[in-house]
C-alpha cells in the first residue's frame, strides 16, 4: 500500500502546517481581519497553472461576478500545498475532494463553505467475468487493484466496502495501486479484482476499448461524501457567509461555468448542498483503519 510515502506525506503535512498555524491563531486572536479585495482559488486535484486555467478559467470569471470581488487562479501541486496556502492566508478558497478535505479540516483552520454534489459518486469492486469470486469477503488472500493512495472512490470507498464485508485492510489482502491501467491488469488476469470510482470505470472502458461483459461487480458502495468549497480562516466570518449565501443563490450559473471545463463531467448533474463535518466520518473510519489514524 506504500505506507510510508503516504506516512511521509502526511508528516510533510504536519511540520509545514505547525507554524502557520500558531500564527495564525496569534494574529486571529490580537487583530481584526479586514475584507480582501481579491480571492485565490485553488483546485487540488488539479496540477499546474495550464490545466487549472482550462479547467476553471470560465468558472473564475463567473465567480468573479457572483462575488463581486476579482477572482485569481491559484496553481497547486497537491492538497497539502493548498492547506499551508489556506492557512497563511495567501489563498482564500479551494475546491477539494472528501479524504483531501478530513485532512486539511484536522491540521488546519480551514472553513467547509459549501459542498457540491457529484452523481453516480460510488466505489464499485470488480472481477472477471469468468472468476469464481462473487463476493467482497472471498477477496481474502487476493490482490486488488485500486486508483491511488487516497483516492476518495479508487482507496478509500474501497477499503470501506472490504471493511463492511468483514476483512482487515492491513492484512487480509493485497494491494497494488495501478492508477489507469488497474483495468488492463485485471483482464490480463494480473490482480484479481478491481477497486474503482463508478465514473472512472466507465471512462476506462471507453479508453481502453473494453466491454462491461468483461466484467462483473461484485460490490457497490454508499455514495461516497461530496467535493466542497473550503475558505482560509483568515478570510471574516461574514464573508464566508455572503460567499456561501452568494453561491447557492447562483448555483445553477456556476455549475454550467464548472462543465466548461474539458474534465470537469464528474459534476453533471451536481447541486450545492451545505456541508456538514459529520458526512465525512467515513473517510476517517477509512483512515485509521489502515493505519493512518495519526493524520489526525
Amino acid at each position: 500500500m506504500k505506507r510510508r510515502h503516504f506516512v511521509g506525506l502526511s508528516l510533510l503535512f504536519v511540520a509545514s502546517c505547525s507554524t502557520t498555524v500558531n500564527q495564525s491563531n496569534r494574529t486571529s486572536s490580537n487583530l481584526a481581519v479586514s475584507e480582501p479585495e481579491t480571492i485565490e482559488f485553488a483546485v487540488t486535484d488539479v496540477q499546474g497553472a495550464e490545466d487549472l486555467q482550462q479547467n476553471y478559467q470560465t468558472f473564475r470569471t463567473v465567480l468573479g461576478e457572483v462575488l463581486e470581488k476579482r477572482i485569481e487562479l491559484f496553481p497547486v501541486d497537491n492538497y497539502i500545498e493548498a492547506a499551508v496556502a489556506l492557512q497563511s492566508g495567501q489563498l482564500k478558497l479551494a475546491l477539494t475532494g472528501p479524504s483531501e478535505y478530513v485532512i486539511m479540516r484536522a491540521r488546519t483552520n480551514a472553513v467547509p463553505i459549501i459542498a457540491i454534489t457529484r452523481p453516480d459518486y460510488n466505489s464499485l469492486i470488480l472481477v472477471r467475468a469468468n472468476s469464481e469470486i462473487k463476493s467482497a469477503a472471498q477477496l481474502k488472500g487476493k490482490t486488488i487493484a485500486m486508483w491511488a493512495i487516497g483516492a476518495t472512490g479508487g482507496h478509500l470507498g474501497a477499503i470501506k466496502i472490504l471493511l463492511d464485508a468483514g476483512l482487515n485492510p492491513q492484512s487480509d489482502f493485497k494491494i497494488s495501486m495501478l492508477g489507469k491501467k488497474g483495468l488492463q491488469a485485471l483482464k490480463k488476469d494480473q490482480v484479481d479484482a478491481l477497486a474503482i470510482g463508478v465514473n472512472r470505470y466507465k471512462d476506462l472502458l471507453k479508453i481502453d476499448g473494453l466491454s462491461t461483459k468483461d466484467f462483473r461487480i461484485i460490490a457497490t458502495g454508499q455514495p461516497l461524501p461530496n467535493d466542497l468549497f473550503v475558505a482560509s480562516s483568515n478570510l471574516p466570518n461574514t464573508l464566508a457567509e455572503e460567499i456561501r449565501d452568494r453561491l447557492v443563490e447562483n448555483q445553477d450559473q456556476l455549475i454550467e461555468a464548472i462543465l466548461v471545463g474539458k474534465d470537469n463531467d464528474k459534476y453533471q448533474g451536481a447541486k450545492l448542498v451545505p456541508a456538514n463535518d459529520s458526512d465525512y466520518n467515513m473517510i476517517r473510519e477509512v483512515y485509521k483503519a489502515i493505519g493512518q489514524g495519526n493524520v489526525f
